[in-house]
């Protein structure tokens, strides 16, 4: 397989790569999943040390790091807050000069942009970017390959709209990435939540290049006409304050996934993507305290859209593995 070179850069969001070297690790991605399922199954990484700082929760990223790191035979330190003294009692450059000394790779899941791009300036090793409030390029990555997986169209051919916050990390990387694949893009949610200018310039930038299609709209009905895939985000991101709840419920509950904003694609095939976690129902504590407060059992997406035969939301957290294995053997593999 043919592969472009990646070893020793970092990955920190999608803008830092070309379009053909991004499609490149879902291509490594598809050969690595492809190589997991039905063998011969090769450690690349056997013997490397890899550092995962979490200074925000995680279940899918923390999972999919170790397992994907242990697949290849490397070695895990996990890192969780009060784990290390970055940015307490040590600043984020001299934790990178310490750790770029025992380790061949660190992840980064945490609030600063600055931190991530500071780690991979300093620690002289690869530095993944499991996610910043500003981008969280290992999510768009798994949702390209979720996107091909679940369709026989070719990337230019398929039409996504992600209806919610799109000014989030999740709508902006999926800006990019759909805007490298030459996809049509639809962002869909009320103007304050749009995509940032910096983003929408870059990804039109990027489109003039690929061929692809974006689109702005705060109208549900016209973003989704003929999509083959319909993507939702909670409403409110990790580290937002709760009382800003209120607020986003009554900007973004007509932009809610549901049977209605499906059948408003006109194609029965279309299918339902989320990142995760999901406020389909009352069974976690926020939905329950967001029921008590409001009345609404379900959020972000209905229960009975989430549930169903369009949604691929499992597909997509299992996806988040592959393609982080593939960041992995690219940027760290012999």
């Amino acid at each position: 397989m043919t592969m472009t070179d990646l070893k020793g850069r970092s990955f920190l969001k999608e803008l830092d790569f070309t379009p053909d070297e991004w499609r490149s690790l879902l291509t490594l991605a598809q050969h690595l999943k492809l190589e997991w399922q039905t063998g011969p199954r090769r450690q690349q990484l056997a013997e490397r040390n890899i550092a995962v700082i979490f200074e925000k929760a995680s279940t899918r990223t923390r999972c999919a790091f170790e397992v994907a790191a242990h697949h290849q035979g490397a070695h895990v330190t996990y890192l969780d807050p009060s784990g290390s003294h970055m940015g307490h009692k040590e600043s984020v450059k001299d934790t990178a000069r310490v750790l770029g000394r025992m380790y061949d790779a660190i992840e980064y899941r945490g609030f600063s942009q600055d931190s991530v791009e500071l780690l991979a300036a300093y620690a002289g090793v690869p530095v993944w970017n499991g996610l910043t409030n500003e981008w969280h390029p290992t999510q768009s990555l798994c949702d390209m390959l979720t996107m091909r997986e679940h369709t026989d169209k070719p990337d230019r051919e398929i039409a996504f709209a992600y209806c919610g916050d799109a000014g989030n990390n999740v709508g902006s990387s999926l800006l990019i990435a759909g805007a490298m694949m030459g996809m049509d893009v639809r962002m869909v949610g009320p103007v304050s939540l749009q995509n940032s200018p910096v983003a929408m310039d870059a990804a039109r930038t990027i489109a003039r290049t690929t061929g692809a299609r974006i689109t702005q709209t705060d109208d549900p009905a016209s973003g989704v006409d003929g999509v083959d895939f319909i993507y939702t985000d909670v409403w409110v991101s990790m580290g937002e304050e709760a009382s800003v709840w209120s607020t986003r419920i009554e900007q973004l509950l007509p932009f809610q996934v549901n049977r209605a904003l499906l059948d408003k694609t006109g194609n029965p095939d279309v299918r339902f993507m989320h990142c995760l976690p999901a406020f389909h129902n009352r069974e976690t504590v926020v939905g329950e305290e967001m029921y008590a407060k409001t009345g609404l059992a379900e959020l972000e997406v209905t229960d009975e859209v989430f549930e169903s035969e369009s949604s691929i939301v499992f597909d997509q957290a299992e996806n988040r593995m592959h393609t982080i294995k593939a960041v992995m053997v690219a940027t760290l593999g012999a």
